[in-house]
């Protein structure tokens, strides 16, 4: 990128005032729309204010008071969606003391931190399954003012669970403290509570609902795939959302829990670590997205052979998720599930997200299909095609380059060059 072009963009980001009155001019060398078609040469992207104007064939000159954007040796994308990351945390050793030692100040602080690497990676939006201490909605906001750096969040605040759940806040807790959490903490017995409990996330602002309908890896619990909500509880998690304009994020590992789930009419299944052919037969018949987050996976799989690392309890379930979760997305793909892009980012390393496109390559999908799984598949799965996924005419002006075809190699994906969030150029190398 030419160091004028990289000082102008400073001197621009410096007047905020002008952002939303410029117009640039994207002379894109190959592009790469996000809807699956066959990439395009020499176009033209016309960026004003925030939004896409126009995609032109050739590269049309910039005019006197209009700003170029030179990408003529560049790949060119719609900047990617991440949905399922966790921005206030990162696995560690110590990770399970820190709910103890951190204040919720802290898990936003360091949200804000792992936010801006996500964005520097290309992730332009990205969708929180569940808060720790309700950073994600603080730092959602913070990101729409301008106060931080960071991609468009989608958050759904606390994960429903049930007692003793996976996202039951106090399994591992001594008797001294564990208390009796209810609906405004996330854990739900019986229907009512399960409405109660989504209606509380709408009363803080969530922007979906995530429930853990099986057992999980990382909490501190014997199963990874028991089922945990019966399904009267579920009818009510799904109907009561439906009310407030929500869709349903899944967390599932075992079969049975995520058939129950599907049946009730989730909207995504995330990891389905141990979906089966019956649970693959109805998310067809259903429409239900796969969001298979095989970094994380892959990442508690390598982590479980290390003493110490996780809790005891916690080991044989992340050397059984490793082991099986990459076998179950290149089935899950065979058989025309439709998947979506998601890493759980939090679990493994922020700022790496762009490594499942290659895990997803290995199991099978073709780079395209990859990249779409992360633009337009992922907005799909949000409810916001008219704003984001593709490089198109009305779409929000999110951009990703890389510098050579990830077409050709997929890791090419993991070196971004160029990142354009909303109109704003935010990485230009």
């Amino acid at each position: 990128m030419r160091v004028l072009f990289r000082v102008a963009v400073v001197l621009w980001l410096s007047t905020p005032a002008l952002a939303s009155e410029v117009v640039q001019i994207v002379h894109v060398g190959h592009l790469i729309d996000g809807l699956g078609g066959a990439p395009r040469e020499r176009v033209t992207v016309v960026v004003r204010g925030e939004r896409i104007a126009e995609v032109l064939e050739g590269f049309r000159p910039a005019g006197a008071d209009e700003r170029l954007v030179d990408l003529s040796a560049a790949w060119v994308m719609p900047g990617w969606i991440d949905l399922h990351v966790h921005l206030g945390g990162e696995m560690s050793p110590s990770s399970y003391l820190e709910e103890f030692t951190s204040n919720p100040a802290d898990f936003a602080l360091r949200a804000a931190l792992h936010a801006r690497r996500t964005l520097e990676a290309g992730f332009t939006t990205v969708r929180q399954p569940g808060d720790m201490a309700g950073e994600s909605l603080a730092l959602r906001d913070a990101i729409r003012k301008g106060w931080v750096p960071g991609p468009r969040i989608f958050s759904a605040g606390k994960s429903i669970a049930t007692t003793g759940g996976h996202a039951d806040p106090t399994n591992g807790w001594c008797d001294l403290i564990v208390g009796d959490p209810g609906p405004k903490e996330g854990v739900v017995n019986g229907p009512h509570e399960a409405a109660k409990a989504v209606r509380q996330r709408y009363k803080e602002g969530a922007d979906f609902v995530k429930i853990t309908a099986t057992g999980g890896v990382l909490s501190l619990a014997r199963s990874a795939d028991a089922p945990q909500f019966s399904d009267e509880e579920l009818a009510a998690v799904v109907r009561t959302a439906r009310d407030y304009g929500f869709h349903v994020a899944a967390h599932a590992h075992g079969a049975e829990g995520m058939k129950r789930a599907i049946r009730a009419g989730v909207t995504s299944i995330e990891h389905g670590t141990f979906l089966d052919a019956e649970g693959i037969r109805l998310m067809k018949e259903r429409g239900t997205w796969y969001v298979p987050t095989l970094s994380a996976g892959i990442f508690v799989g390598e982590k479980a052979v290390i003493e110490g690392f996780f809790p005891e309890i916690v080991r044989p379930k992340a050397e059984k998720v490793g082991r099986q979760i990459r076998e179950t997305a290149a089935e899950a793909h065979r058989a025309g599930v439709r998947i979506a892009f998601g890493t759980d980012a939090g679990v493994s390393p922020h700022g790496e997200n762009a490594k499942e496109f290659r895990y997803l390559v290995e199991a099978g999908m073709s780079p395209l299909q990859a990249i779409v799984a992360a633009t337009s598949s992922a907005a799909a799965v949000l409810g916001a095609e008219a704003d984001l996924g593709a490089v198109a005419p009305g779409r929000l002006a999110d951009l990703v380059a890389v510098g050579r075809d990830p077409l050709a190699d997929v890791g090419a994906l993991e070196s971004v060059t160029f990142v354009m969030k909303g109109g704003k150029v935010v990485v230009a190398r």
